[in-house]
């Protein structure tokens, strides 16, 4: 099952790719998707753009991607809002269904703690993807795998739980 994570934001999508299958959860790709216009609706399209290339690259099955959390700055919220639904409206040409996830549940998923910092999650998502510090993961790239990771975990939990209750997953 591929796996794509979304961090959404309209200067830095955030973007991770992951496998996760009976042997484990695999890193594929990671990165970001920034924009470079002054305009902000030509920033909203390079997102829908860099988002679609991405899905025709790396071809998820499931698309994980984080909720929009009330900011203290209501114009943020709107814009981080819009360049969310610029990156899920990428999403609509693919069959690959679409999960979201609050970003309390991805640190909790992740680190153990829903209050967890950045640093805290960078570092848990290069441990349980065997992701080298050598290697480049910007926060961003690191905040789309966590989102992932949350959604393929919580995945394999609720087909165990199904398979004992007897419910859909």
């Amino acid at each position: 099952m591929r796996v794509l994570g979304i961090d959404p934001g309209s200067r830095l999508t955030g973007f991770g790719v992951i496998d996760s299958d009976s042997t484990g959860t695999h890193y594929v790709a990671a990165g970001t998707v920034r924009t470079t216009a002054k305009e902000f609706t030509e920033r909203l399209k390079e997102v829908f753009v860099g988002m679609s290339k991405i899905i025709n690259e790396y071809a998820p099955h499931e698309i994980a991607i984080e909720r929009v959390f009330l900011a203290r700055n209501p114009d943020s919220a709107i814009k981080l809002g819009q360049a969310r639904g610029a990156a899920l409206s990428a999403t609509f040409a693919s069959s690959a269904s679409i999960h979201e996830y609050s970003a309390r549940e991805v640190k909790q998923a992740v680190v153990g703690s829903g209050a967890a910092q950045k640093t805290q999650v960078q570092r848990m998502v290069r441990v349980m993807l065997g992701i080298k510090s050598t290697e480049p993961l910007g926060a961003d790239a690191a905040d789309a795998l966590a989102i992932a990771l949350c959604h393929a975990h919580g995945r394999v939990l609720r087909a165990r739980l199904a398979h004992v209750t007897g419910a859909h997953p």
